[in-house]
């Protein structure tokens, strides 16, 4: 069976990454696939996440990393996935994943989709909170892979390597 991880990544979270690890070890094949949304401005360009999650991934082999535009479960099939994996943090995450989840059915009845629930470590994390801490100086080192961090410290002009209470300071 393989599975579709939809997603932005933009950018990768340990959250991510954490459901990516737990789910690889349930499907033969896990494919995390980049969603080209033209109607979001990306704080990466796609290429750049693209690499982000296979640097964070290479460790797994039954990962394969991708890219779609377009409605997801249509990438479902072109892919083989049979199931569809989406990631929930709190119950605020549900109702939104649920709508997206019957609407896919609706589209595609022969794909499900799966909910894992994130590790309570990771609970507060999201793409846009990462970005947020990263632009105003924070360390993000504890919220993203190493190389994600780096990535960030660039685009905001800031070094990796800070620790809390220097960016704390700042």
């Amino acid at each position: 069976m393989r599975a579709l991880y939809p997603g932005s990544f933009d950018p990768l979270t340990l959250g991510h990454l954490d459901l990516i690890e737990r789910s690889s070890h349930l499907f033969e094949r896990l494919v995390v696939a980049v969603l080209q949304n033209p109607s979001k401005s990306a704080a990466f360009p796609l290429a750049q996440r693209l690499e982000q999650i296979r640097q964070a991934t290479a460790h797994l082999a039954t990962v394969e990393v991708g890219s779609f535009d377009g409605l997801t479960v249509d990438y479902a099939r072109i892919c083989g996935a049979g199931v569809i994996l989406r990631g929930l943090r709190a119950l605020s995450d549900f109702e939104f994943e649920l709508q997206i989840a019957h609407t896919n059915k609706s589209l595609a009845p022969q794909v499900e989709t799966l909910f894992l629930a994130t590790a309570v470590s990771h609970s507060f994390l999201s793409s846009s909170v990462v970005k947020e801490v990263a632009r105003f100086g924070g360390d993000v080192r504890h919220m993203v892979p190493p190389g994600v961090a780096s990535d960030l410290a660039r685009l905001f002009n800031r070094d990796a390597s800070a620790s809390s209470s220097d960016s704390a300071h700042g």
